[in-house]
């Protein structure tokens, strides 16, 4: 007898992932120069850009991954060497 092993797709978590994206993304683009004048600054502002990166990694990444995963594309799963 064969069972279904139907895992639920994360649609509603890629598309809030997408839509804070392009928020992110749309924001950035639209106020360059407020961030590069607050990048800019030094001293402990020079965090900020790195902290974007990682928020921008974040979020971007977890779109991705999710997009790939409702298309339905999988990461191979590694075998397990028999000795």
């Amino acid at each position: 007898m064969a069972t279904s092993s139907t895992k639920k797709k994360p649609v509603a978590k890629m598309l809030v992932m997408g839509i804070i994206s392009i928020a992110l993304y749309a924001a950035l683009l639209t106020h360059q120069d407020e961030v590069n004048e607050m990048f800019g600054k030094g001293t402990w502002y020079a965090f900020l850009p790195i902290l974007a990166a990682f928020l921008f990694s974040f979020v971007h990444g977890s779109f991705t991954g999710d997009f790939w995963t409702v298309v339905g594309i999988e990461a191979a799963k590694k075998k397990k060497e028999v000795k």
